[in-house]
Parts: C-alpha cells; structure tokens; sequence
C-alpha cells in the first residue's frame, strides 16, 4: 500500500504529486484497471490485441 507523510512546511499540492509517483511507480493502476469489473469495449479490444501478440511472438520463438 503506497503512503506518503506530509512534511511540517509541505504543501498538499506536493505531496499529491508525490502520491501519484509513487502509485504510478508501484504500478497500481494498472492492476487495478485489470481487475475492475466493467472493461470499455475499446478496452476489451486492445486488451485481446495485445494478448495475441504476445501468443504470436511465444509461437515463434
């Protein structure tokens, strides 16, 4: 779970920046996008495009 302490003469604006580093550096949204129930159809698509071309390069390698 990412966390971040605010600083005595720290900002909010600061340390929500940091906050969003630090997630995007965990690779959280990511995660969660994959596990959210509801998926876009242009989600679905490039999802399933991106699957197959891992298959592609597996079966040729």
């Amino acid at each position: 779970m990412t966390q971040v302490i605010l600083g005595e003469n720290e900002g909010i604006e600061s340390a929500l920046r940091r906050f969003k580093r630090k997630v995007s550096q965990a690779g959280i949204f990511p995660d969660m996008r994959k596990y959210r129930h509801f998926e876009t159809p242009l989600e679905k698509q490039k999802r399933k495009a991106i699957a197959k071309r891992k298959q592609r390069r597996k079966r040729f390698h």
